[in-house]
């Protein structure tokens, strides 16, 4: 079988599967991390978002095989050190704006908006209604109202 490699919260991880298995259930299965949920499996619902490179993206629809030993792959687990404390600006905002229901959806919901913020300060601009627009996470308990909030209080905390 294949070793697959790449890193995963800023740790080297290789793994022995076959090329064509999704990332997702690499993730889950083989290296215990849960934070990305499956939800659909198609790319639609979003529930399994996290980052690749610092670029969101959901591993389900990604096999194995298409990342490089130097990919790096962020989970919502992770994403507290990419700012060296205990919980990242966009989890704290979440907590404060109450916006978890079932908080099924909560760890891609949040990958996908440090994702979004993260891309228009590159574009030298601060986050607006439009651009919140763009987030395609599904909420099955719909608390949009306080995720766009959350997102924008977040984008604050960011700096």
């Amino acid at each position: 079988m294949p070793k697959q490699t790449f890193i995963l919260n800023g740790k080297p991880v290789t793994v022995n599967v076959k090329d064509d298995v999704r990332v997702l259930w690499v993730l889950r299965d083989l290296l215990g991390v849960t934070g990305p949920k499956y939800g659909c499996g198609i790319n639609v619902c979003k529930a399994c978002t996290s980052h690749i490179n610092g670029k969101a993206f959901n591993p389900c629809s990604v096999r194995v095989g298409d990342l490089g030993r130097r990919d790096e792959v962020t989970t919502i687990e992770g994403l507290p050190d990419t700012v060296g404390q205990d919980l990242h600006p966009m989890q704290e905002a979440w907590i404060d704006r109450d916006v978890p229901q079932c908080g099924y959806c909560q760890p891609g919901q949040i990958m996908a908006a440090v994702a979004l913020v993260k891309k228009v300060r590159r574009e030298g601009r601060e986050i607006s209604e439009s651009d919140l627009d763009t987030i395609r996470n599904i909420c099955r308990c719909g608390t949009y109202t306080r995720i766009r909030e959350a997102v924008v209080q977040g984008a604050r905390g960011m700096g």
